[in-house]
């Protein structure tokens, strides 16, 4: 099989990184340090990260007699508890449950209509906030309660639904008068800020704030400082308490205890997502319904592929792209963390995709028009078009790099947590 120029690059880099893995490992076995070979990496791995959930003394005496709704799913753990145990064990009165995308299980699909219900252990009511409805709760919601309580694992993507949901619950507590707390968690991309600014004007359910593709900030952050720039409705602000986290850096590495959706079920793929991302508004499968979801991508007609794959219905990803074709295409998921982490977002992937199904005539995106899935997740509409007229990675890539250095400026005041 002959395989292309693309294939060949990916396998080159691959063998490089390991390399560079077996040299670091050799150096690290050669020392008595703490620190990794050319940089401190003592706080790696969750090492002593203190969750804001996990603290019951800064947050117990600021709730204690309020009536409480609680945004969460089955990432808000407080070691082998959730948040909500830990609360009522507390003393304090969660009198409602809203639940994001995917539900308060974190069982169903991305973009699955989600229906209201009541927790089964706790008789408390559940509101969904994704039930193909108003993003914001009714006034007779909002009236059973005082404050607002976010424990809610981000993976720190602009396109990732749940700080978007945050944001929606933060306007709906302006407009009811709510107060409003985050209990901050770790963004696993922490170290990283890269892509595209969101151009406003494409503002949607993946895109809501003017901020890049991989802003670097926790929940908490990026709640401070959509207040204090004015984002919320009508330019106004809550009243905003975020509970941050102890011992934790925007260089640390940590490691999630819990998957935060179905389709990222491992770091890998949550390093993967600022690349693959965007093949959900193309023909091309980027693994949903297989093993490795963000970490693979295919389709039936590209050429000249060492890898193959079919994407099966399972849970999680009920009808993926692609069910039950074979796709050729490239595999990611043995790539070292150290390199997915480095690229930040890398559009090799989508252009290569781009430039085998455009030679073959083959359509690429699912939907044409200003507003199709693709220019959502991009940001803008402005990057399709530099794709189709041929411009590598690279240079798409240094058309934003002015603006990232301008937002890491702009967010710096909002940051809780060392750079």
């Amino acid at each position: 099989m002959i395989i292309n120029e693309f294939t060949m690059k990916h396998l080159f880099k691959t063998l490089l990184a390991a390399c560079v893995l077996l040299t670091a490992m050799s150096c690290r076995a050669a020392t008595q340090q703490k620190a990794c070979c050319g940089g401190d990496c003592a706080d790696q791995k969750n090492k002593a990260v203190v969750v804001g959930a996990a603290r019951t003394d800064v947050y117990v005496p600021l709730l204690k007699g309020k009536r409480i709704a609680l945004m969460s799913n089955q990432t808000g753990m407080v070691g082998d508890r959730h948040v909500l145990d830990v609360m009522l064990d507390q003393g304090l009165d969660v009198v409602t449950i809203f639940s994001p995308e995917h539900g308060f299980r974190g069982t169903a699909d991305a973009g699955e209509h989600v229906g209201s219900s009541v927790d089964e252990k706790t008789g408390i009511p559940i509101a969904s906030l994704y039930d193909g409805k108003s993003p914001m709760p009714a006034r007779a919601t909002m009236d059973k309660f005082d404050v607002i309580v976010i424990d809610i694992q981000d993976v720190g993507l602009r396109y990732y639904t749940y700080y978007v949901t945050m944001v929606n619950l933060m306007d709906a507590a302006v407009t009811y008068g709510k107060e409003f707390v985050v209990f901050d968690r770790p963004n696993p991309n922490g170290m990283t800020v890269d892509g595209p600014i969101l151009d406003m004007k494409l503002k949607s359910g993946v895109g809501r704030l003017p901020i890049p593709t991989v802003h670097g900030m926790t929940l908490g952050e990026l709640a401070k400082m959509a207040n204090g720039e004015g984002w919320l409705r009508e330019g106004k602000q809550v009243p905003l308490t975020v509970v941050p986290c102890l011992n934790y850096t925007h260089r640390t590495r940590y490691e999630l205890p819990v998957a935060p959706s179905p389709n990222l079920p491992n770091m890998l793929s949550i390093y993967l997502y600022p690349s693959t991302c965007y093949f959900e508004g193309t023909t091309v499968s980027l693994g949903r319904g297989t093993d490795w979801p963000f970490q693979v991508y295919g389709h039936p007609d590209m050429r000249d592929r060492y890898f193959a794959f079919t994407p099966r219905s399972r849970a999680g990803a009920k009808n993926p792209p692609q069910l039950d074709v074979l796709c050729y295409g490239v595999d990611l998921h043995n790539m070292d963390a150290e390199q997915a982490i480095a690229q930040g977002v890398n559009l090799e992937y989508v252009i290569d995709a781009y430039r085998d199904l455009a030679a073959q005539g083959k359509q690429f995106l699912l939907r044409t028009g200003e507003r199709n899935f693709f220019n959502l997740l991009m940001g803008n509409t402005t990057i399709y078009d530099m794709i189709v007229d041929g411009k590598s990675a690279a240079e798409i890539k240094a058309t934003w790099a002015g603006d990232v250095a301008r937002f890491k400026e702009q967010r710096r005041r909002y940051l809780l947590y060392e750079e």
